[in-house]
């Protein structure tokens, strides 16, 4: 088959001292030009590398002369030899840095206009004007290794599946509508006029009934849909390493989960992961850590003195122990340099966090001082700095409040500090299990109890009774996997009978009506032989964000949302042609009048 002659015998990443002397032609975007007057470089780009390239007038005196038009981003087809670069002129920085090319031909295939911003890895545009030009922002080297590294990711899930028996298996995006805890994204339909199809939130209900249908160990990339508000971890649409497991228990899940991680962190990273992973119970991370995702890659761990306090003279101690609050703390080690300015920036970041204040306690040569060490007696004192742990030139920060708050606001302020003494070794991953969580929790909201993870996780076996008598205290055969201060997976054991799976429903005052409405086609699967199952579900974003040391999804994601879900690309959403309304059967109220109606 005949060649163009602009076609390109090599990418701008590929050629190496072994290619000296051969004639090659290179195609890419023009990174960058450097006219010296006799001769001009230009730094060849594709998505490969960068290749120097040599217009010489003893090579071609016509091939510069056209060299000297070209301006950065043009698309350009470079034919030449390959040469070794003259001595003391090696790049060490590039992979090509010990050849170049001299060009004797050039051919642009493409003009263009002078980009918004420089395509470079360091870049001082701001985020709107990346995302309106997201193919300019999609050239520059650092986002086109994101994205290469979520493809190599891809593959490495895939592969560990596949060898472990797993059988890949897409479900439908087009769903019946059914409560999971966000907003869904309807779909009307045209056909069946006044009804609608949801976007899957999650293939939940679709990887049990395949545990039904006897397929034991399914899995699936696969994309889902909530319609919640958003933040740099959460897009409208998300991706999802989605898989589940028959005639297993919760032990069988994590192995085969650990597996999985050690496989992701030898093929993305060359780094080896030790296993088992450390597990806290739920309880327990709450206790230590004020959250349920806790970053363990620094101390720093929260400790509680409210029965210390319940009888101190500090009023505001007191009272919050005596209505079964928690006075909790934390220790700073050198914090006790803090002048009261930076105290007053800590306690209104608490204060932000949803907390009534901040105590701060400074300790010298194992003496405490500070605004309300005179309210503590010498007692109450040495039991702090000993559960505090507070060595001299320490600061001792503690709150009161709810208890549930109090460890919250806590953990926030565990969080803070780290960022702002940089505690945080980022040359590690530290990974752990979350588990026993409880398996309701109560929503002032709703008046109700709500699922903690989804309506069809299993309660623990020796819980069962509890569901009838005390049903905040029933724990669900539930796991967590964080890593790095974040939740990156989440699954369970599934309820697999009808019977308990009602009572459930019941428990979260889902009628036997309303059961049977969104989810009757799962109970009735369920009377027909449906194993033990369980399964988790990856957050594939939020993986590739943290495996590429990134800080938001958005920077692993080809062509996200904004944090107001919307395309600044392609401008959506938008507007329809009113014909597809009518066709539909919808009108669109303003929302003027809808405010004016509420």
């Amino acid at each position: 088959m005949a060649r163009e002659a602009w076609q390109r015998t090599h990418t701008c990443g590929e050629l190496r001292t072994a290619h000296v002397g051969q004639k090659v032609t290179l195609c890419g975007w023009v990174h960058r030009r450097r006219d010296h007057g006799g001769l001009i470089f230009i730094d060849l780009r594709d998505r490969y590398g960068i290749t120097q390239v040599r217009f010489d007038p003893e090579v071609n005196r016509a091939a510069l002369e056209r060299a000297r038009a070209l301006k950065n981003e043009y698309v350009v087809s470079v034919t030449g030899r390959v040469e070794k670069r003259p001595e003391g002129m090696v790049n060490p920085k590039l992979a090509t840095g010990e050849i170049e090319v001299a060009a004797s031909e050039v051919i642009v295939l493409n003009e263009a206009k002078t980009p918004p911003f420089v395509i470079a890895d360091r870049t001082e545009a701001s985020e709107e004007l990346r995302l309106k030009y997201r193919y300019l922002d999609l050239r520059r080297p650092e986002m086109q290794e994101n994205l290469l590294l979520r493809h190599r990711l891809y593959q490495a899930v895939r592969s560990y599946l596949n060898q472990q028996g797993f059988v890949e298996i897409e479900t439908p995006f087009l769903m019946r509508s059914t409560p999971e805890g966000a907003r869904d994204f309807l779909v009307p339909s045209r056909i069946h006029r006044g009804k609608f199809y949801a976007l899957p939130q999650s293939p939940q209900t679709y990887k049990q009934i395949l545990m039904v249908a006897g397929f034991d160990r399914y899995y699936q990339i696969v994309r889902c849909f909530r319609d919640e508000d958003l933040r740099a971890d959460r897009q409208p649409e998300f991706t999802q390493i989605d898989l589940e497991m028959s005639f297993v228990t919760r032990e069988d899940v994590m192995e085969l989960v650990e597996g999985l991680m050690v496989h992701i962190f030898r093929e993305i990273l060359g780094q080896e992961l030790r296993t088992p992973f450390p597990r806290l119970t739920y309880e327990e991370a709450m206790r230590r850590y004020g959250t349920d995702k806790p970053d363990l890659r620094f101390g720093m761990e929260l400790f509680d003195v409210t029965d210390v306090v319940v009888e101190s003279e500090f009023k505001v101690f007191r009272e919050v122990a005596e209505n079964h609050g928690a006075v909790v703390g934390l220790c700073l080690p050198g914090g006790a340099r803090y002048s009261r300015k930076e105290v007053d920036e800590l306690t209104q970041f608490t204060v932000s966090s949803g907390g009534r204040g901040l105590v701060a306690l400074k300790v010298q040569d194992r003496a405490v001082e500070g605004g309300i060490a005179k309210f503590l007696s010498t007692g109450e004192k040495t039991a702090i700095l000993e559960r505090s742990g507070a060595r001299s030139g320490d600061l001792i920060l503690l709150v009161a409040d709810a208890r549930e708050t109090a460890l919250e606001v806590a953990g926030n302020l565990r969080l803070y500090l780290a960022e702002r003494e940089n505690l945080i070794d980022r040359s590690v991953h530290r990974l752990a299990w979350i588990v026993d969580f409880p398996l309701l929790e109560w929503s002032d909201e709703e008046g109700r109890y709500v699922a903690r993870h989804h309506p069809f996780t299993s309660p623990m076996d020796e819980d069962l009774p509890l569901m009838d008598s005390a049903p905040e205290k029933v724990r669900a055969k539930a796991y967590d996997l964080i890593m790095d201060g974040n939740e990156i997976a989440g699954g369970s054991i599934r309820i697999h009978t009808r019977e308990l799976q009602r009572k459930m429903f019941r428990l979260l005052q889902i009628s036997d009506e309303e059961a049977e409405n969104k989810f009757g086609f799962l109970l009735e699967a369920l009377e027909y032989g449906a194993p033990p199952h369980g399964g988790i579900a990856f957050g594939f974003d939020r993986l590739a964000m943290l495996l590429a040391g990134r800080s938001s999804i958005r920077d692993v994601i080809a062509f996200p949302k904004t944090n107001r879900a919307v395309s600044l690309m392609d401008g959506a959403p938008a507007e329809v042609d009113p014909r597809q309304l009518a066709e539909l059967g919808i009108v669109v109220i303003p929302t003027t009048v809808v405010s004016a109606g509420n």
